[in-house]
């Protein structure tokens, strides 16, 4: 099975999820990994940047990593499963919890 097809049944999956186990509008929080580069990071932020996002970032004890969370209002699953696509795409070598 190609990458797409599993990403699009993730997304498929988690969407049905969040419909069933959330009221919307709602509270989510994102959890994301990179290498510890000050670009990746700022990716990163920027993308939920102007969205009233609370950031938090934190590195891992050799400091090859940073771990961000991000906690944000969002309208409904679509929104959120839009969010980790973009991230997706714009971050290289992302790790998405």
């Amino acid at each position: 099975m190609n990458d797409n097809k599993k990403s699009e049944e993730f997304y498929t999956k988690l969407k049905s999820q969040l419909y069933e186990n959330t009221s919307w509008p709602a509270e989510y929080l994102y959890k994301f990994i990179v290498k510890s580069n000050l670009e990746a990071i700022a990716k990163v932020e920027a993308i939920f940047n102007n969205v009233g996002a609370v950031i938090q970032t934190k590195e891992s004890k050799n400091g090859n990593y940073t771990s961000i969370s991000i906690s944000v209002k969002m309208k409904n699953p679509e929104q959120v499963i839009e969010k980790y696509k973009e991230v997706g795409e714009k971050v290289e070598g992302v790790i998405s919890l």
